[in-house]
C-alpha cells in the first residue's frame, strides 16, 4: 500500500451543509456522505454541478446518518457513474429511504409547480433528481452493524458507532494501514429526550469533527416552561401556533414533549396536526427499532395517539380552515420547502399566529430570515409580510454544542497528527479552531470546498 491518502473535501467545508469526503488510497476510495447543499443559493447551485473526480473510481459509500446533508446526492453520484454499495446501520439506511422518496417527490411537485405557474427562469424547471433516481439509489444500500471492525480491504477496515444526533446516527472509524481517521457526522447531545449519550472515540490521528456550534453553548433553560407559556399564550390570542420541524428527530421529540405537557395538566387538550409524510414515516422507524431509542413502546403509542396525523394535502386545507386554535407541526425545518408553507401562505400575515423555530437555521433559508427578523417573505413566486411572531428555541437543537463537542473529543487518548473542522460557518470554525488549541493544544486546519489534503500514513 502506498504510504499516503488523498482526502478531498467535496462538501461540509467552510459551510455546514453538503456532506462528502473523499478518501483515495491504493487500494479502495471511500466516500464518506453524500449530502446536497443547502442554503445559500451559491451553494445549491453547486447541487446541479457533477463531482470534480471520476465517480467511477469510488468503490463504497459509507453514510454517518440519513438526513437530507448527508444523503440527498446519492441519485445524482449514481447518475454520474458510482455502482458500489452505500452502507449505513439499519436505521441510518431507513431513514435515507424515506428522506429520498420524499424529496424526490418534492422535486417532482415543484418543477410541476414552477412550469405551470411560471415561476421559474428555466425552460422547462427539472427536478433535482426523481422518485426512480432515487430508488435505484436505495436499490444499492446494505445494512452493516454498530461497533464491529468491517473489512473493506487488506488494509483498510471501518467501524461505525452510536452517535446520537437522531436514531442510527454514528461516527465513523478507518483504519488504513494502521491510521485512525475519524469522521464525526454529527453530534448528538447528552441528556437527550429520545436517544442514549453519543459513544466517543479514543483514538484518532486524523479527526475530522463537526463544527455547527463550535463558538455557542445551548441555553440553559427549560424547554417544557418555554413550550407550554407559547402554547397558552397561543389559545390567549385565539390563534395558531406553527412549527416547522425537521422530520426526523425533531418531530418526534416535539410529539413526546407536547404529550408530557398534556400529561401533566400545564397545556390543554389543544388540537395537535402533524403534517410531515415524511415524519410519519420516520415515527415507523421509532418502532422498528426500539434498542436504538429510549422511548418505551407504552409511551411511543400514548404521542401517537395524541396527535392528529395529516394524510393528504386535502386535509392540509381543511387544517388551516380550522378557526380553532390549534398547534402545526410541518416540514421543512429550515422553512426550505414541504408542507409548512401552504401554512405560511395563508397564516404569516396574522398577528394572531406564532412561528417557533426549533433547531438550526443554515444561512440563505427561509428560517434564517424569520430569525433574523425580516418584514416579507419569498415562497410559491411572491412576497408575504410577516406579521407573525416568530419564536426561537436553541436548545432544542439536536447538535452538541462548544462545550459537548470538547467533551466528546476528551476520551482521544494520543495527541491527533491533524484535527479537521468541518460542517460548520466560518466564524464557529474559527471561534472552535481557537477553543481546540487553547484546551488540548493540537494542530487544527479549516478546509475549503474542494481542497485536496495529502495524509502522510
Amino acid at each position: 500500500m502506498d504510504n499516503f491518502v488523498k482526502v478531498n473535501f467535496l462538501g461540509a467545508a467552510s459551510t455546514v451543509t453538503g456532506s462528502k469526503f473523499l478518501i483515495e488510497t491504493s487500494e479502495k476510495n471511500i466516500l464518506i456522505d453524500c449530502g446536497m447543499f443547502q442554503g445559500l443559493k451559491e451553494l445549491r447551485e453547486l447541487n446541479w454541478s457533477d463531482l470534480p473526480v471520476d465517480v467511477n473510481t469510488i468503490d463504497v459509500v459509507l453514510l454517518t446518518h440519513g438526513h437530507l446533508d448527508h444523503v440527498g446526492y446519492l441519485p445524482r453520484l449514481i447518475k454520474q457513474g458510482f455502482k458500489g454499495k452505500i452502507i449505513g446501520t439499519a436505521p441510518t439506511l431507513a431513514i435515507a429511504e424515506i428522506i429520498l422518496i420524499d424529496s424526490a417527490k418534492i422535486h417532482e411537485e415543484d418543477a410541476k409547480k414552477a412550469n405551470k405557474e411560471k415561476f421559474t427562469k428555466h425552460n422547462p424547471a427539472l427536478p433535482f433528481y426523481t422518485v426512480r433516481e432515487a430508488e435505484k439509489a436505495i436499490a444499492l444500500f446494505q445494512v452493516e452493524i454498530q461497533d464491529k471492525w468491517i473489512s473493506l480491504s487488506k488494509n483498510i477496515s471501518y467501524r461505525f458507532q452510536y452517535n446520537g444526533h437522531i436514531i442510527g446516527a454514528t461516527f465513523i472509524e478507518l483504519d488504513i494501514n494502521g491510521k485512525r481517521f475519524v469522521f464525526s457526522g454529527d453530534i448528538g447531545r447528552p441528556n437527550d429526550y429520545l436517544l442514549d449519550d453519543p459513544k466517543k472515540p479514543e483514538w484518532a490521528d486524523f479527526l475530522f469533527v463537526e463544527s455547527t456550534y463550535g463558538n455557542k453553548l445551548h441555553p440553559e433553560e427549560s424547554i417544557e416552561d418555554l413550550l407550554a407559556q407559547l402554547i397558552n399564550n397561543t389559545i390567549h390570542k385565539k390563534g395558531n401556533l406553527i412549527i416547522p420541524s425537521f422530520a426526523v428527530e425533531r418531530l418526534q421529540t416535539l410529539m413526546y414533549l407536547l404529550w408530557k405537557l398534556y400529561k401533566k395538566n400545564r397545556i390543554p387538550n389543544i388540537p395537535i396536526f402533524i403534517d410531515s409524510p415524511m415524519g410519519n414515516n420516520v415515527l415507523d422507524v421509532f418502532q422498528r427499532f426500539p434498542k436504538w431509542h429510549k422511548l418505551s413502546m407504552t409511551d411511543y403509542n400514548a404521542m401517537c395517539n395524541h396527535v392528529n396525523i395529516i394524510q393528504s394535502y386535502k386535509e392540509t386545507w381543511e387544517t388551516i380552515d380550522d378557526k380553532r386554535s390549534k398547534i402545526v407541526i410541518a416540514g421543512s425545518g429550515m422553512v426550505t420547502g414541504g408542507r409548512v408553507l401552504t401554512y405560511l401562505q395563508q397564516l404569516i400575515d396574522e398577528t394572531s399566529t406564532t412561528v417557533l423555530l426549533v433547531g438550526y437555521q443554515a444561512e440563505g433559508t427561509r428560517g434564517r430570515q424569520l430569525q433574523e427578523g425580516v418584514h416579507e417573505i419569498r415562497f410559491f413566486g411572491k412576497y408575504y409580510p410577516v406579521k407573525a411572531t416568530i419564536k426561537h428555541i436553541e436548545s432544542l437543537s439536536a447538535h452538541a454544542d462548544q462545550n459537548d463537542l470538547l467533551q466528546w473529543m476528551s476520551h482521544i487518548k494520543n495527541v491527533p497528527e491533524k484535527v479537521f473542522l468541518i460542517h460548520g460557518e466560518p466564524n464557529a470554525q474559527d471561534a472552535f479552531r481557537v477553543k481546540i488549541k487553547e484546551t488540548f493544544n493540537w494542530n487544527v486546519a479549516i478546509p475549503k470546498l474542494t481542497d485536496v489534503e495529502k495524509l502522510i500514513i
